[in-house]
């Protein structure tokens, strides 16, 4: 195999896997009707003027399956963290209690759920689609190695196929993430 090919082969692997792991990012900040603290991945708290990820700010301890109490390292975020978690759209009634903030998820309605399965769903296809962009990437270098004469055909074929069965095994990863969200989703 080609020094040029091999290169395309595993640079498309790793991003196809950086598209797997944001997809699954993705699904994990999506809302369930059970309290986790992935749900707060992508909240930023205006701290000290810089926008910090709440993950850097607190510790978060899962009390039931509805409850979260956060708690900050520094209590004079509290109010900081009590407004980024208002102004989320996660539908989250902070209360505070002077040490550590309580948040109890309401449950969510039937439209929500579905509001959240459309989500779930675009941000599967765009994992898809940028998966297929990888792809169409590491065809092009292959196609002009043997156009140029690096490789024979017959090798060109075998590694398109090769990126093939690699694209169909990532493009599944995704959609399992997906139909595990659902699942989560549908729970009631």
């Amino acid at each position: 195999m080609s020094e040029v090919i091999e290169m395309a082969l595993m640079e498309a692997e790793e991003k196809m896997e950086k598209a797997l792991e944001v997809a699954r990012e993705d699904m994990a900040s999506i809302r369930t009707g059970r309290a986790h603290p992935g749900m707060f991945s992508k909240v930023e708290v205006d701290y000290y003027g810089a926008p910090t990820p709440m993950q850097q700010l607190a510790s978060f301890t899962v009390q039931d399956a509805r409850t979260l109490l956060i708690t900050p390292y520094d209590k004079s975020a509290m109010k900081d963290i009590e407004k980024a978690l208002r102004d989320s759209d996660l539908g989250a009634n902070p209360s505070n209690d002077g040490n550590a903030i309580r948040i109890v998820m309401p449950q969510l309605t039937e439209e929500r759920r579905k509001e959240y399965i459309k989500l779930a769903h675009r941000k599967g296809e765009d994992a898809k689609v940028s998966i297929r962009n990888v792809r169409r990437h590491a065809k092009d270098a292959i196609d002009k190695a043997v156009k140029d004469g690096e490789v024979g055909e017959d090798e060109g074929a075998r590694n398109e196929k090769e990126l093939e069965a690699l694209t169909k095994r990532y493009v599944e990863n995704v959609d399992q993430v997906l139909k595990h969200k659902e699942t989560e989703l549908l729970e009631v």
